[in-house]
């Protein structure tokens, strides 16, 4: 996939200690993407304009408003990308919801939710997946070293699935949010089954990242950086296993520890 079309050029002054020279730089491309359920506007987000029916899919499925890939009619992307018309069976109460209750969340990209308010009718996640610690040491290790638009601009966030048989699905974007809802939505254009996954994510682990992995059925989430209190505190509530600086040789696992094989 040619990622270097999202990519932008610039030009600059580089300072090393007191000396300036002018050069080019690589900045990523930001865009509007406009969300019509429907035929009516729904949301619009701030993100990379790639995966964009993933990114609709992701998000919708995130916010209950639709329950599966099923509920799904006819989904359009326009050919810029920044439009996504989707028709759908929809849950009208969770549509209404996102309209009144959405929350700004803490989101580099700006995210928006409206299931951030710790109240969620979730079932406890009690599946017995379960895996290794060198596996999470492992595919973290390669999590950070193959993020082409992050080692091309340094600006963007990265999501990944780990399914049961080691396949791996990935999305960058410039919100965490955003690159998970992707690679949530790029499982779901595939049909592949994600109760029984591992969720890797860039950045700290707040209560809104958590809480999509709730929305999900994914029972187990990783990142080299930390928690929240909220996000610790939701994770125990919804039976979610949380890792965080997961590095090198050495994880903490806050929460259900039980999913990390020897602990």
């Amino acid at each position: 996939m040619d990622n270097t079309k999202y990519l932008k050029t610039v030009v600059i002054d580089k300072l090393i200690e007191n000396e300036a020279t002018e050069i080019e730089d690589v900045t990523i491309e930001e865009s509007r993407l406009n969300l019509y359920l429907n035929g009516e506007k729904t949301i619009s987000m701030m993100c990379i304009p790639k995966d964009q029916d993933a990114h609709a899919i992701g998000f919708l499925m995130s916010e209950n408003v639709i329950s599966g890939i099923e509920d799904i009619e006819s989904l359009e992307v326009s050919e810029d990308g920044l439009r996504v018309d989707v028709k759908a069976k929809i849950d009208e109460n969770s549509l209404q919801n996102l309209y009144k209750e959405k929350t700004l969340t803490s989101g580099c990209g700006g995210g928006v939710t409206g299931t951030a308010d710790g109240n969620l009718e979730i079932p406890f996640n009690q599946t017995a997946f379960n895996i290794k610690p060198k596996t999470i040491l492992d595919e973290i290790k390669i999590f950070y070293r193959e993020s082409e638009l992050y080692n091309l601009t340094g600006c963007v966030h990265k999501a990944m699935i780990y399914l049961l048989d080691g396949t791996t699905v990935t999305a960058e974007d410039i919100g965490r949010h955003n690159a998970i809802d992707k690679a949530i939505g790029r499982c779901k254009l595939q049909g592949l089954e994600t109760k029984k996954s591992v969720l890797f994510v860039s950045g700290r682990l707040s209560s809104e990242m958590v809480t999509k992995a709730v929305m999900h059925r994914i029972p187990i989430i990783v990142s080299r950086t930390a928690p929240t209190y909220l996000g610790v505190q939701t994770a125990h509530k919804h039976g979610i296993t949380l890792i965080g600086f997961a590095r090198g040789k050495k994880m903490n696992i806050y929460t259900h520890s039980g999913r990390v094989l020897g602990v």
